[in-house]
């Protein structure tokens, strides 16, 4: 069975506004402690390594965070 992710096409209305999402997101993970800390106890355990994780959630700062938490952790 191949892990290998497949290529995703994506359309991207204004790339010039990932600076500001970016610094949003950034905001939003201060904004968060608990989420920031379980971020770095997953990143030294990794709980999710090799576990291959779906998630269907609105697109927020939010949610982003959680995805970086949940990649941090191996997923």
């Amino acid at each position: 069975m191949s892990t290998a992710m497949p290529a995703i096409e994506s359309d991207i209305k204004d790339i010039s506004l990932a600076p500001q999402g970016k610094r949003r997101i950034d905001w939003s993970e201060r904004e968060m402690p608990v989420l920031r800390m379980i971020r770095e106890r997953f990143q030294t355990e990794q709980p999710l390594k090799g576990v291959r994780l779906v998630a269907c959630a609105h697109i927020t700062t939010e949610t982003a965070n959680l995805a970086r938490a949940l990649q941090a952790g191996g997923a």
